[in-house]
């Protein structure tokens, strides 16, 4: 991965570090599955995404809200890069 993708992964790692103590205390890796690891429940992943959409200016739509993009933290990294790829074509 790229250094913008490894700047994105540590921006979400310290954000899901410093909201949820599971993650903390279990020493969470990018590649960890966040939903069934129990890092995160149904409200930490709209915490997450609000997250999202305010540090990285992207805006994720209903539809985006699928388990694909928000399992770990690096298929967070990669989907924020698409939607900021997106969003410098148009």
């Amino acid at each position: 991965m790229n250094t913008t993708g490894n700047h994105i992964n540590a921006k979400i790692r310290k954000f899901i570090l410093d909201k949820f103590p599971l993650a903390r205390k279990q020493q969470i890796k990018d590649s960890d599955p966040l939903l069934e690891s129990g890092f995160l429940d149904s409200l930490g992943v709209l915490d997450l995404v609000s997250f999202v959409e305010q540090e990285f200016s992207v805006h994720v739509a209903d539809d985006e809200l699928v388990p694909e993009n928000f399992q770990t933290i690096d298929r967070i990294a990669a989907f924020i890069e698409t939607k900021s790829s997106a969003s410098r074509l148009t």
